[in-house]
């Protein structure tokens, strides 16, 4: 049996999915069990309110050290005309004895005065030895009732509302909640989830992955998004593509859990396990949604007959993308685990922001693009990360997240977007945007400004694409290593050019090689940009506007080379380490770039050039405070170490202002 995908807008989906919950009676609070509070009852959600016992606090106490009086006794006292009180007298005026904090107020008192506002004396009028036990006090001020005492109830009032249900519990609550009198708390019980890694090519975190195997991480990633949003994750062992056993592992995980992630077998494709499954154990609500990433998603019921009452199980089958399913757990696993804990759902904090690039989108699907936030001046900035389904980096670097509705077909740059923020945007006040060129130094610059508090993200769009982007205020600071083919001069002209009157500063970031890089020991013995011309090489070039093909076009102009000589001249990536990989997996034989790339990979690389690479930032971002640290850290010895540890790197003018404009 084969069911195949058909995609429905998202709301319907999830419209079908609550309908069938609540008939089964599984849209809301799931069970409610009790705990003592001082077992882990922390990030709990309260099933039911928090009423108080008992005051707190439940006497009239001292709120410091002191002395008791009656307020009335202390009318008329005045700095020029002190009042006398008798300590431990008996007499119904003139009284006061000493408490410490904490204490009860004796019931013959309605305030205290703190100790360093009497005068203890003696019997004979002098200052007393012991000011705590003193034969009476002078005091020079009158006090009101109630002064300087905690009244009963001034905290809490038995009978009051503490905290209401639904709330999830810090440490401080379980204090009040002790406070007015409860050792105890009801609490939802934590949801409990099974999650399912499905496929023959999967192999456990820690393996050697061969050709054609894949380590199994989105159980732990789900596993982790499920701890986090408050219920109890249990990752299965990897189960292979045959039906029989994948079937016998969801009746399994449906005895003991309260919902089942089945992760990876869901495809349009025949082999479509996690539908078929379903289908057989019960009902397929959903198979497709009109999301990207993530559309093969399955909503289904699992219907259990194991003991003499039938339950139904709810069964998302979670496509294998860790984007996907990543973003599958946000819309479904945290809205049902947040009903099921009687917790109301937060919407996440947003913010308008500028669109730094255009972007494209399938016109029938919601498209959910993650995107980096931060400032550039007056503008709020959003800039998108790379889309693919797999690119689980995507997920670590995002700010936030975009949503573009079916229908739009992506926007265009300078668009203003409403992005659902993954962090305080106060965080992200403190983001450093560098785009232009690739250089692999800008990661351990990212390194080291971390604990400066200082976030750096880079795009990688070459050193013209940084220029452009700084015309248009999109980011502090571009990479770029333009050589002028006229005057032998790298950045100033293109500078001049790209920011006409801007005024600019040119600070020099290192100094490096670039050369070929090849396969290990350079079994075809590419030596010079003249062997790029032979057909059994294959090159592997940048983008255009990137230093590195100006540098290729400026030298292949040099040596009368025509680029439709070049196979594979028109093959393009946008990093040196790109490039690298190119080369690594045998889809190119060289390319173009630094040594550093060529280390990471494990390439051979043939010096051929020297360059200079610097820093672009307008001056208005390089006399800002958040642009400091990054400038101060290049002339740290520890930072330039660091550089010069990966080869071919110059750091002799690190730091040096080549040149101001504008």
């Amino acid at each position: 049996m084969t069911i195949y995908l058909h995609d429905i807008p998202l709301p319907e989906a999830r419209k079908r999915f609550e309908s069938v919950l609540i008939s089964a009676g599984l849209w809301g609070l799931l069970e409610a069990e009790e705990i003592p509070l001082d077992q882990n009852a922390v990030v709990r959600v309260l099933a039911e309110p928090v009423w108080a016992k008992t005051s707190s606090p439940h006497y009239h106490s001292a709120a410091m050290d002191g002395f008791a009086v009656r307020s009335s006794d202390t009318i008329g006292a005045l700095p020029t005309q002190p009042v006398l009180l008798k300590y431990g007298g008996y007499d119904e005026i003139n009284k006061t004895v000493y408490i410490d904090t904490g204490d009860p107020l004796p019931e013959w008192a309605d305030a205290e005065i703190p100790i360093e506002n009497v005068e203890p004396l003696d019997d004979q009028g002098h200052p007393a030895v012991d000011p705590r036990h003193p034969a009476a006090i002078q005091i020079r001020a009158a006090v009101t009732p109630w002064s300087h005492v905690r009244v009963i109830g001034e905290d809490i009032i038995a009978t009051q509302l503490v905290l209401p249900a639904g709330h999830t519990l810090r440490p401080v609550d379980l204090g009040a909640i002790a406070a007015c009198g409860h050792e105890s708390v009801r609490v939802a019980r934590q949801p409990r989830v099974a999650i399912i890694p499905t496929g023959s090519e999967l192999v456990p975190i820690g393996s050697q992955a061969c050709s054609g195997e894949i380590i199994e991480y989105n159980s732990l990633v789900m596993a982790s998004q499920v701890r986090l949003w408050g219920g109890e994750a249990t990752r299965m062992p990897i189960t292979p593509d045959v039906f029989e056993d994948i079937k016998k592992r969801v009746e399994e995980a449906s005895l003991e859990h309260d919902l089942v992630l089945l992760n990876a077998g869901s495809s349009a494709g025949s082999e479509d396990y996690s539908a078929r499954v379903i289908e057989t154990l019960g009902e397929v609500l959903v198979h497709g949604i009109a999301v990207r990433p993530g559309h093969p998603v399955i909503l289904g019921m699992i219907d259990l007959h194991h003991g003499d009452t039938p339950r139904r199980i709810p069964i998302i089958g979670v496509p294998g993308y860790p984007v996907s399913a990543a973003l599958t757990g946000e819309l479904f696993v945290e809205p049902l685990i947040t009903k099921w804990l009687g917790r109301t759902q937060v919407e996440p904090g947003h913010i308008t922001a500028t669109l730094t690039r255009k972007v494209t989108s399938p016109p029938g699907d919601d498209d959910f693009m993650r995107v980096v936030v931060g400032r550039v001046g007056e503008k709020i900035l959003a800039a998108p990360l790379s889309r693919g389904a797999g690119v689980i980096t995507s997920l670590v670097r995002a700010d936030g997240i975009a949503i573009l509705p079916r229908g739009s077909q992506g926007l265009p740059a300078g668009e203003k977007i409403k992005v659902n923020l993954f962090r305080p945007f106060t965080e992200l006040e403190n983001v450093i945007f560098a785009i232009g060129s690739h250089d692999m130094t800008l990661d351990i610059m990212a390194q080291f400004l971390a604990p400066r508090n200082r976030r750096m993200t880079s795009a990688n769009v070459g050193s013209l694409g940084g220029l452009v982007a700084l015309s248009r205020d999109e980011a502090h600071l571009a990479g770029s290593h333009l050589l002028d083919p006229d005057s032998g001069e790298y950045n100033l002209s293109y500078v001049e050019q790209y920011l006409p009157g801007r005024k600019v500063k040119i600070v020099n970031l290192v100094g490096r090689q670039q050369g070929l890089l090849v396969q290990k020991d350079n079994p075809k013995r590419i030596e010079s940009l003249e062997d790029l011309t032979r057909s059994d090489v294959k090159y592997v070039n940048r983008q255009r506007g990137a230093g590195t093909r100006v540098l290729l076009d400026y030298r292949l102009d040099k040596l009368g080379i025509a680029a439709d000589e070049i196979s594979g001249y028109q093959h393009e990536e946008f990093s040196h380490l790109s490039v690298a990989a190119a080369v690594s997996s045998k889809r190119a034989d060289c390319g173009l770039g630094i040594s550093a790339a060529a280390e990471a990979l494990g390439l051979s690389f043939i010096p051929l050039y020297e360059e200079r690479y610097d820093l672009i930032i307008p001056a208005e971002f390089f006399a800002d405070s958040l642009l400091s640290p990054l400038l101060e850290l290049l002339a740290t010895s520890e930072f330039q170490q660091a550089v010069l540890s990966l080869p071919g790197y110059d750091v002799t003018h690190m730091g040096s202002l080549i040149a101001e404009l504008g």
